[in-house]
């Protein structure tokens, strides 16, 4: 199993990268959040991977952080989930913004990912559920209970993104109502 690749970053051509390790080039497919990050072509690049061997096909895939890759083969582990959709929903939404969406159990979350539909979002919130939050250290919003649940969709519903929603809800003490959460969110937002 090949589990970190080192090499010079030859093309990048999204989601494919090419990297040359000692004069032979690897196909390594990586999901845009670690694409974002690479260095320019002709630079150094590290990776940490995950080779799939199949019948027609041995497909590597690359990695900026432990978390990601961890996530990854936590989302192919699911029936029906195959490597492309796990890349387009560590491509869709970060690490962290999985966690809490299956911590708080919001499908709408995952439907906004392309190729995700309400059954598809439905069944990896259940497959998740337990597997991600304890490993990964959810983003501390299971402690604040159901009300961040409603505070978050609020603020969602209001037109925010999930990572200002997400930043606010921090703003929000533990045990917060929901009416008050709302109010110390929506005014650490407009600050």
């Amino acid at each position: 199993m090949i589990g970190r690749i080192s090499g010079i970053l030859l093309e990048k051509n999204p989601p494919q990268l090419l990297i040359d390790c000692s004069g032979v080039g690897y196909e390594v497919g990586v999901p845009m959040s670690t694409f974002y990050n690479l260095p320019a072509l002709g630079e150094k690049v590290v990776l940490l991977t995950h080779l799939t061997v199949r019948e027609d096909a041995h497909l590597l895939y690359g990695f900026a952080s432990v978390e990601e890759r961890n996530v990854f083969k936590e989302l192919i582990k699911i029936s029906g989930v195959g490597a492309r959709t796990a890349l387009s929903i560590l491509s869709g939404m970060s690490v962290a913004d999985l966690v809490q969406a299956v911590t708080l159990q919001e499908s709408g979350r995952l439907t906004r990912v392309p190729g995700i539909g309400k059954k598809t979002a439905e069944r990896l919130l259940l497959e998740l559920k337990g597997k991600l939050g304890a490993d990964l250290g959810a983003a501390g919003v299971a402690a604040h209970g159901d009300a961040t649940s409603d505070i978050l969709n609020a603020l969602l519903a209001l037109g925010y993104s999930d990572k200002e929603a997400a930043l606010a809800l921090k703003q929000v003490p533990a045990g917060t109502g929901v009416s008050e959460g709302i109010k110390l969110a929506l005014k650490a937002l407009s600050k």
